[in-house]
């Protein structure tokens, strides 16, 4: 089966952005990285790769972290 080719480079940016975006929700809400991945619920680790850009979170996961974070999903991907 081929791969599939990485996305273009503005996409890796624009996933970087809204990973800090999140970063920055989840200090103002006071939670750890671990408090957020138990109550979506996911692994640590894969939670942190969301945050940092390095993994694709799905809509729903998106939706999953605003609530968590007690902010609009517009909040996140702004």
């Amino acid at each position: 089966m081929p791969r599939s080719s990485p996305p273009p480079d503005w996409v890796l940016v624009r996933r970087r952005q809204i990973g800090d975006q999140i970063r920055a929700a989840r200090l103002d809400a006071n939670l750890t990285q671990e408090a957020v991945a138990n109550a979506i619920p996911m692994e640590r680790p894969n939670y942190n790769r969301i945050e940092m850009g390095h993994s694709a979170a799905t809509l729903d996961t998106l939706l999953l972290i605003a609530e968590v974070l007690g902010v609009d999903l517009a909040t996140l991907v702004r």
